[in-house]
């Protein structure tokens, strides 16, 4: 089947980098784009269906490489800090008696409808994250696939493995933090992250790639890390792996195995081109370690490996990246995530330009393309997948467009300024993942947006009244998480 997609302005790739075309158009044909360029060019080109779009903008199909495939928690634990702050880990009472706060229908249900979420906010390729804090322990191969059934029926391209651990972060009744390891229940989640990515493999799904998604790099034994880059290099497989992510993190990983976390990565496999690390900030030119470079950047670089920058995500947590243009210049991929709701990489775009402008003081350090790249070529590249990311005649015609003609828009200075400075991913009007319509104008097809609304609000109460369980001082909820003002 053929598409002709027109709209006032088009985000072409030109075989270098993206440029803008004024009253563009691309002609998908099935899953490919046979055509990109002006509309005049696109006249006399047979098409079975035509979409309209006009003041709006077209580009490639935005992929986030730790999408939250959970109902949101940070709207709760982004305010916990400080000493008497609630403690959001498990207690070690609570280690011991460990149980699913949802049920399995419950758990698929909340991935669907945080898959629904990516496709309204113009997520083409995902590759999911969800906190194990209310599981028995990790995700299962079962949840998994149940997950992927859904994304490939809806239509999203799913980059998929259930997540696993050796260890859980735990925080005792005195208030000491530390982690509590079983390493029994590390390697039943790597054969069920096994069995998982050959099934994926055998079902041959074009929108369905098996990967290996390890817990953070904390909570591995240095036997399951090997184990895993063993299982993933077997089958070619990427792996992420959350690392070099906290101030904790480091002090943990030296002080139980007396070298840096990027050292770790490198002594058991994990430090090559198909290794993937949400979010990279605590290396050596970080003010927080050294403040300094003593080459930890170009150890990345010359590995290959991809950082995925989840600028939102950091700066509600107090975090940033030190700093984005420092990592580009000396080469670092950059992929970008979302890593919490709403999945917004617009948001996070703006995020991370504006943090840019203010650790440099200067606003040419803004770097707004370099960001755009990151969520679409980056992601591309840190995918091993070059007919993503792009408009160009031959890739995969995964696109996303994003409406400009709101009157809360404002004037429409350059299409991708006005959208990061005035809009945000609530913008997106279309969603196409392989040629085909995922999301138009809010609508996905088959699916009731309103039951979606109500199970999500149903399900966040259950997650909310489970922290109550698991914290150390057993608190209510409403004392754990109190409201920003007095209820009257």
């Amino acid at each position: 089947m053929r598409t002709l997609i027109t709209a006032d302005h088009l985000l072409a790739f030109d075989g270098t980098g993206h440029v803008e075309i004024r009253d563009g158009a691309v002609v998908t044909d099935d899953d490919r784009i046979v055509y990109a360029g002006p509309v005049a060019g696109a006249r006399g080109l047979d098409h079975d269906e035509r979409i309209d779009l006009g003041e709006s903008l077209v580009m490639p199909g935005l992929i986030d490489l730790d999408a939250l495939t959970d109902i949101d928690h940070l709207i709760l634990d982004s305010w916990s800090g400080g000493e008497d702050g609630p403690r959001l880990q498990w207690s070690t009472e609570y280690f011991d008696r460990r149980a699913h706060v949802f049920t399995e229908a419950e758990r698929h249900r909340i991935r669907e409808i945080a898959l629904v979420q990516l496709a309204l906010h113009g997520i083409t390729s995902y590759m999911p994250i969800a906190s194990e804090i209310h599981s028995a322990w990790a995700e299962s191969a079962d949840d998994l696939m149940a997950m992927a059934e859904f994304s490939s029926r809806i239509g999203l391209r799913g980059f998929l493995g259930p997540s696993y651990r050796s260890g859980v972060p735990v925080v005792t009744g005195a208030g000491a933090r530390d982690i509590r390891f079983i390493e029994a229940e590390g390697r039943a989640g790597l054969a069920d992250a096994i069995a998982f990515v050959d099934r994926i493999e055998a079902l041959d799904d074009p929108l369905l790639t098996g990967v290996f998604l390890p817990c953070r790099i904390e909570t591995l034994t240095p036997e399951l890390m090997e184990a895993t880059a063993a299982a993933a290099q077997e089958r070619g497989a990427l792996v992420r792996i959350h690392a070099l992510q906290g101030d904790a993190e480091r002090e943990y990983v030296m002080g139980r195995y007396g070298h840096t976390p990027l050292d770790h990565l490198e002594a058991h496999g994990l430090l090559h081109d198909r290794v993937i690390v949400p979010h990279g900030v605590v290396i050596d030119i970080n003010p927080h370690v050294h403040g300094e470079d003593r080459g930890d950047l170009g150890r990345l670089v010359a590995a290959g490996v991809s950082i995925v920058h989840c600028a939102l995500t950091n700066a509600r947590y107090g975090d940033e990246l030190w700093d984005f243009a420092r990592y580009r210049d000396a080469g670092v991929n950059f992929a970008l995530g979302t890593d919490s709701f709403p999945p917004d990489l617009i948001r996070g775009i703006d995020t991370g330009v504006s943090a840019a402008k203010v650790q440099h003081g200067d606003l040419a350090k803004g770097d707004l393309a370099a960001y755009v790249d990151a969520a679409t070529l980056g992601g591309a590249r840190a995918l091993h997948r070059p007919d993503l990311g792009r408009i160009e005649t031959g890739a995969t015609a995964d696109l996303t467009a994003f409406r400009l003609d709101d009157v809360r828009m404002g004037p429409i200075e350059d299409p991708i300024r006005t959208l990061v400075l005035n809009g945000s991913a609530r913008d997106a009007c279309l969603t196409m993942v392989g040629g085909r319509v995922v999301m138009r104008d809010g609508r996905l097809p088959g699916i009731d947006l309103d039951a979606v609304r109500a199970d999500t609000r149903d399900l966040f109460a259950k997650l909310r009244a489970g922290y109550t369980d698991r914290d150390a001082r057993h608190g209510s909820p409403d004392e754990l998480f109190p409201p920003v003002y007095p209820i009257a």
